[in-house]
């Protein structure tokens, strides 16, 4: 018990290290055109435990049935549990920053025009998956670095109707949607 509370701290900073290394150097965006055509999203699912909201982005932005994708994070989760949102915990994370869980290994190797960082507190995992993201243009709310999102939005994350309509907005302001 003592020696996996030791690997755990070393993992955790091992983890933080990856985090400061990536940060230091500018991410590299994938060339895709403008405009948004495949979202990821990215929720802390202790916080919005509604993530199934997220799919009204597919009629809001006139997407395809499956634009967007979404992954959702818990502090702790049954692995024997069914969760309607693919999920990561603290117990996935592996040495020098890798995420070992399958679901996150699916969201990671898609590249997206538009990621939506939906939490709003510090937290290593959440950090990793959105830093590890390919993706051309990110969102987040405010209260968290801003280094991890191009757009920052200061709405309440339980108020999500209000997150949509300045997304949407912001969005046709940027010439990202027609």
């Amino acid at each position: 018990m003592f020696l996996r509370g030791l690997k755990d701290k070393f993992k955790y900073k091992s983890g933080l290290k990856f985090l400061r290394e990536e940060l230091k150097s500018p991410p590299s965006a994938p060339q895709r055109p403008k405009g948004i055509s495949s979202i990821g999203v990215i929720v802390d699912l202790d916080a919005f435990d509604r993530a199934e909201r997220f799919q009204e982005f597919i009629e809001a932005f006139g997407l395809r049935p499956n634009a967007v994708k979404v992954i959702g994070y818990r502090g702790f989760y049954d692995t024997n549990s069914p969760y309607a949102t693919p999920v990561f915990s603290e117990k996935d994370l592996g040495w020098h920053g890798v995420i070992e869980n399958s679901y996150a290994s699916e969201f990671l190797s898609r590249e997206y025009d538009l990621l939506v960082n939906y939490y709003d507190s510090t937290n290593l995992m959440l950090q990793l998956m959105s830093i590890k993201t390919r993706a051309r243009l990110r969102v987040g709310l405010g209260g968290l670095d801003k280094s991890f999102n191009d757009l920052i939005l200061h709405v309440p994350m339980g108020d999500f109707p209000t997150f949509k309509k300045e997304l949407h907005k912001y969005l046709k302001v940027f010439k990202e949607l027609v």
